[in-house]
């Protein structure tokens, strides 16, 4: 008869007590890593949680999918199927999005002190290296904003390390805005100036400048479909204007800076902006 070794009691007890306080937790093994998937599970063949990036549909009664496992039911904590993890954990950890939290990771004492210079006062929690700053309000997760500090919220888990000290605050935007990715530098496509003698049907620099603000419009309003809408605007952009010279690095500026904003790379906007002169033999 094979004896299993004695459940981890404190990890066990510490899960459950977060758990009544609505913040769903998880077992960790050593090394702060999560338990992987079960067979069942493994390569997401059950269906659920692709690349762990949503909860469900998956039923699995153990405790996979990494932070998709943290639960505030303690039924599962506490069940059967959770016993082996239990009985292997070395730490709890728990998910700060599901309980409406972020924590902004700071790993020395660099990362501290521009915390404490950039960022409100909120409840800290002193980690090995460093410390975690805990703010009400969830937000995407993201490694590295900015040296020796992560984002930890929204589909990531944290390791739990006690309550800390201090009144935790509404998050500030000063964290939201580390994560916000920052437009690359435009290196537009420029168009050809006209043939000699070539006279501007414009009447007055107001037709451009309207026509490029309903270009901008329509990219930004764009509910899907971005690739397609971009190149389409820039068709109908140089359709309209791309002959005459009127455009110049500046205007395409504007269409590439509205596109970026959406989500497209420098490289699709200048791939996109080639096609379009050359869908028009420009």
């Amino acid at each position: 008869m094979t004896h299993l070794p004695p459940i981890r009691g404190e990890h066990l007890s510490t899960a459950l007590s977060l758990a009544a306080d609505g913040v769903p937790a998880l077992p960790l093994r050593a090394g702060k890593a999560t338990f992987g998937n079960c067979r069942r599970c493994s390569g997401n063949a059950c269906g659920g949680r692709p690349n762990m990036k949503t909860p469900g549909p998956c039923a699995c009664p153990k405790p996979c999918h990494g932070w998709a496992a943290a639960t505030t039911d303690p039924d599962v904590l506490t069940s059967p199927a959770w016993a082996r993890a239990w009985r292997e954990a070395a730490a709890v950890a728990y998910h700060p999005g599901g309980a409406g939290w972020t924590v902004v990771d700071l790993d020395n004492t660099e990362a501290i002190a521009w915390a404490r210079e950039t960022l409100p006062a909120t409840r800290i929690v002193r980690t090995t290296r460093g410390e975690h700053w805990i703010y009400q309000g969830v937000m995407p997760s993201r490694n590295a904003v900015r040296p020796d500090v992560d984002i930890k919220s929204a589909m990531q888990y944290a390791r739990w390390l006690g309550p800390g000290t201090g009144t935790i605050t509404t998050l500030p935007d000063a964290v939201r805005d580390l994560v916000v990715k920052q437009p690359a530098p435009v290196r537009p496509v420029t168009v050809p100036a006209p043939a000699a003698g070539g006279a501007c049907p414009h009447r007055t620099p107001a037709y451009l400048n309207r026509g490029l603000a309903m270009a901008e419009q329509r990219i930004t309003e764009a509910p899907s479909a971005v690739h397609a809408t971009v190149f389409a605007t820039f068709l109908a952009v140089l359709s309209t204007h791309g002959r005459c010279g009127c455009l110049t690095e500046a205007h395409t500026e504007r269409l590439f800076a509205a596109a970026q904003a959406k989500g497209e790379s420098p490289r699709h906007c200048a791939d996109a902006w080639a096609n379009a002169l050359a869908r028009l033999g420009m």
